[in-house]
């Protein structure tokens, strides 16, 4: 076994690039790879809002016509996949959903009302994670050693009680035009236009979500709010089994996406939901590959991947393993075993000459 993670060992310095080492994939495969397509983005995009509409219309049906534990158990399903907007939304953050510009933009502001997600927030941290993935202190998005308990799921697995009050809070924060925190600080102090733009979303989502439920109220539709506005507040539990598996008990501050993401392998109706981030280490490899086809590159570089979990009992299983390691011996993090390094690609030899330049060497940026 060659462990990649100090072929660039040194004392890297804050905001120094980091030259990640990036499975090998020809030129022509990465073209093929990067192409986004407006059909595959609706069948993506249009499919899920589908689900989300098919699992609200059957709980707000269901309350005024069908007894009231049918109505509990749809809404929980509802709330279940409504969870997996920031999914969406982080794929048409990158832009990559779509061919046309404008189709992103639009669905990405319609993701970001439904999900009260800050797009300008969120974009801003996002460049830094992609480009600095758990480098201190140039991704503070994501820090380790993130800790889990049982008693935290089952909170957000059934009713985060908190988490409207923590909305509201965040929300009426940012109509006041106020940052907090050293990592907003970080990414707003010297961008006063994006800073305008951060505090002006919030006003918006604040004001439209308080009409919503207002009206809806007045009307009588009091399960619109719950369905809508309450929605990311309950059922949270397959969406944090899925999405917090992406980087927990891994490494930090190695230039290596394979020892610092995770991999795991999905049913197709839990890989939908997921909008294929369960290929976690793929898209930090390659982040302009469109979701939809991130199947297709694991398949390319899958001899160069460490092991991949099958399934959300297997995966958690692992990571319940180095969590009690890391409790026993703070500072313990866990490195996959990585197959040796091939060769690089070699372009066949043009019949005019003896040889030809290589391909398909892996990117370092």
């Amino acid at each position: 076994m060659h462990d990649h993670a100090h072929d660039h060992d040194h004392e890297r310095q804050p905001g120094e690039n980091i030259k990640w080492y990036r499975c090998q994939v020809s030129k022509e495969d990465l073209a093929e790879l990067n192409k986004r397509s407006d059909f595959l983005g609706f069948v993506q995009t249009l499919g899920f809002l589908g689900i989300l509409a098919l699992t609200g219309v059957a709980a707000f049906y269901s309350a005024s016509h069908w007894p009231w534990y049918v109505t509990v158990l749809l809404t929980y399903v509802h709330g279940a996949s409504w969870h997996f907007l920031i999914n969406g939304f982080h794929e048409l953050i990158h832009d990559s959903v779509f061919k046309t510009r404008g189709l992103n933009r639009f669905f990405l502001w319609v993701f970001s009302w439904l999900g009260q997600y800050n797009h300008i927030a969120f974009w801003a941290s996002h460049t830094e994670h992609h480009k600095y993935t758990l480098h201190p202190p140039d991704d503070l998005e994501v820090v380790l050693p993130q800790t889990y308990t049982v008693k935290g799921f089952l909170k957000g697995a059934f009713v985060n009680l908190w988490g409207p009050w923590w909305t509201l809070k965040y929300n009426l924060r940012l109509c006041a035009g106020r940052l907090e925190g050293k990592w907003e600080h970080h990414l707003f102090d010297d961008n006063p236009r994006e800073r305008a733009k951060l505090f002006n979303w919030g006003r918006f989502l604040l004001a439209s979500h308080v009409a919503l439920a207002a009206v809806s109220l007045y009307f009588g539709y009091w399960m619109v709010p719950i369905l809508v506005t309450l929605a990311p507040h309950y059922a949270g539990g397959l969406h944090f089994l899925c999405n917090s598996a992406q980087h927990v008990g891994l490494r930090d501050n190695v230039p290596d996406f394979r020892l610092c993401c995770r991999t795991i392998y999905l049913n197709p109706v839990f890989q939908f939901l997921y909008w294929h981030m369960n290929y976690h280490t793929e898209h930090h490899m390659y982040a302009a590959v469109p979701c939809y086809k991130l199947p297709r590159l694991h398949r390319l570089i899958k001899k160069e991947m460490p092991h991949c979990p099958n399934g959300l009992y297997q995966t958690w299983k692992e990571i319940g393993a180095i969590l009690k390691r890391q409790k026993e011996e703070p500072g313990y993090q866990f490195t996959a075993e990585l197959p040796p390094r091939p060769a690089p690609f070699k372009a066949e030899a043009p019949k005019e000459r003896a040889s030809a330049p290589a391909v398909g060497e892996p990117v370092l940026n």
